[in-house]
Formats: structure tokens, sequence, C-alpha cells
């Protein structure tokens, strides 16, 4: 058993914490790390399953199951009509996953190594999802500037933008999806061999398919719970611990929504696996910006009081800018070392500053 299941105790406190109407900071805080064990769980059981079948599936697979808590938290940020909370924390998903993520697999797989190596190709094909994905997801915030409109400013719970923005977000939304079905189709069928080039002879891992699958489910059922929770506290809990729901969004519910990425993505650096660190990386950013961002427009039609357009404000802006470019540049030679994770590290570093005080 590791440290990090440990935390589970914070799962049933969590819940008794939330029927006693206990104060925000306390409920919040429970159900932040009631997900982290869940998070960790999902990551191993992944890992399990990409022991058997590849970086390549296995990435796909901790990215989709990392993600959940993401999406379930965001889920319910949406039916309580924070929808910039949700926005927030797609941003804060997809720089974190390119700089804290991938930032702290460098570092702490590349301490003790000259240098690590990773698939070039398969890396660039990801990043060059990323670049789309960053014109895509820009390109409504242009429509509403040069239609003499404003961007959301910081601190707001939801902004209505009119049905011409509504209509258009919904239109790259369903452009996203299809590129992200096209992406998966690319790197698991025609060209699997980059993307997957081993199978059943992986290292072995201690836990079978089923037993791992088993796993998965139970843990995502409790991250439901968790996030349901969460969400329930995050406005009383930032205005009494001073924080905006901004910077909550971009930075707390982001990391803890990501746990199970975080947890994996460094272990497996640190084991050499640095196609796997990238995959988890890269691909979770990638996933987000063309799976999960979409699947919240398409949902913010049937929940909330209106659909959620995807128009960001100009700090989510300039860190998506900055953080696509990035997962770019760092992954076109194909390796990496430690220097390159704490200059990573250190970017987001100062993103955490200026998202605080704005």
């Amino acid at each position: 058993m590791r440290p990090v299941h440990y935390l589970g105790i914070f799962i049933p406190a969590a819940i008794a914490l939330d029927l006693a109407h206990a104060g925000p900071v306390v409920v919040f805080a429970a159900a932040a790390l009631g997900v982290i064990p869940c998070a960790a769980v999902m990551g191993e059981a992944t890992e399990a399953i990409a022991a058997r079948t590849g970086p390549g599936i296995g990435g796909l697979l901790n990215v989709t199951f990392g993600n959940a808590p993401e999406l379930i938290i965001a889920f319910f940020a949406l039916i309580e009509g924070l929808q910039e909370v949700v926005k927030a924390s797609i941003v804060g998903s997809i720089v974190g996953n390119v700089l804290l993520v991938l930032g702290a697999a460098m570092l702490v797989g590349g301490w003790s190594r000259e240098k690590q190596v990773f698939s070039r190709t398969a890396a660039n094909a990801q990043s060059a999802m990323l670049m789309l994905a960053l014109g895509a997801l820009i390109a409504p915030a242009l429509f509403q500037l040069i239609h003499g409109g404003h961007l959301p400013h910081v601190g707001t719970d939801e902004v209505n933008f009119g049905s011409d923005l509504e209509h258009l977000s919904l239109g790259v939304a369903i452009v996203l999806l299809v590129s992200y079905g096209a992406g998966l189709w690319f790197s698991l069928k025609t060209h699997r061999s980059v993307f997957n080039p081993y199978g059943d002879d992986a290292e072995a891992h201690h836990w079978t398919v089923p037993r791992a699958a088993a796993y998965l489910a139970l843990s995502a059922v409790a991250v439901g719970v968790m996030s349901e929770i969460l969400v329930g506290s995050i406005s009383d809990a930032s205005d009494d611990i001073g924080l905006s729901q901004f910077f909550v969004g971009v930075f707390v519910v982001a990391i803890v929504g990501n746990a199970a990425e975080h947890w994996v993505a460094v272990l497996v650096a640190a084991k050499d696996k640095m196609d796997l660190a990238v995959n988890i990386a890269l691909g979770s950013s990638a996933q987000i910006a063309l799976f999960v961002a979409p699947i919240l427009v398409l949902l913010s039609f049937v929940v909330g009081d209106h659909p959620m357009a995807l128009v960001f404000n100009g700090y989510e802006l300039g860190a998506l800018l900055f953080a696509v470019l990035i997962a770019n540049l760092v992954t076109q030679e194909g390796e990496s070392n430690w220097f390159e994770g704490v200059q990573l590290l250190a970017l987001y570093a100062v993103f955490g500053l200026v998202f605080y005080f704005a």
C-alpha cells in the first residue's frame, strides 16, 4: 500500500463533513484530498493495462481515465452555473500538463541521467494536434473582439455572449471532436506501429486486467461523489480563503482533477519510460482541448442557464498560447534532460503568480 492511498480516509470524511454542513473550506479541502487517492488508483490501474498494451494505448487509457475526474468536476460546475470556472479548469489542465506534469517528469526522470529519449514522431503528432486545437479555441475570442465585444472579466461566474457565439462554439466543438476521432484512428490504427511499438511482451505488472478494470470503475464512482462535494463548496471556500474562483479553477481544480496523470507520468519517467510519460502529458492536453472542452460545450446546451461559449479571458488565452508553443519546442528533438524540466516548472510558477494577482 502506497502512502498516497492513506488519503482515502478523506473520502468518507468529506461525505460526513458535507452532510454535517461543516465550513466550506474544510469540506472543499477534504473533497480535494479525497480525489487524489482515487486518481492514484486510476493511474496505477491504467499503468497495469499499459504494461500489456504498449505506450500508445496505455497512454490513451491513462489520459482518458485520468481526465475523467476533470470532466466530472466540470460537469457539476456547469450545473451550478460556474462556466468561467469550467473554462479556467480547461486552461489549467492544458497548461498544467504541458508545464507541470511534463516538467516534473523531465526533472525526475532526467535527474540521474544525462538525457532521456522518446519518439519524436509521436510527440510531434501530439504537439501538432495541440497547435490546431489552439487555433480553434482562440477563434471564438477573435470573433468576439473583432465584432466589438469584450473578453470575460476575471471573477465572473458566467457570461451570456448571445446566440451567435454559442452556435459558433457549438460548431467549433463538433469540428474538434471530429479531429480528435481522426487522431485516434491515426494513432491506434493506421500508424499504430509508431505510437504503440510493443504489446504483449511488455513489462509485467502485478495487477491483472480484470482487477485493474474493477479498480478503475470503483475509482470513477468515488471521484464523482467527491466532485459533487468539491464543486458545491468551491464558491464559499474561495471567498473564505481569499482566493478568486479564477485562481482556484486554473490551479486547484485543474491539479486535483488531473492528479492521475501527474502521478503516473512522473512515476514512469523515473523508470526511464519517457515515451509513456510524454504520451500522458501531451496526450492529456490534447484530449482536454479536443475532447473534454467540446463535450462540455455540448453538455452546456442541456444543463445550466445558457450554453457555454468558448471565449476565454486574456490571461487564459496568453497561457494557452505559450503552453502550446512550448509543447512544440521541447518535443522537436525527441530527447529531454532535467534542466528542461526545471524551466517548464519555473514558467508554471510564473503563471501561478500572475493568476494569483489577476
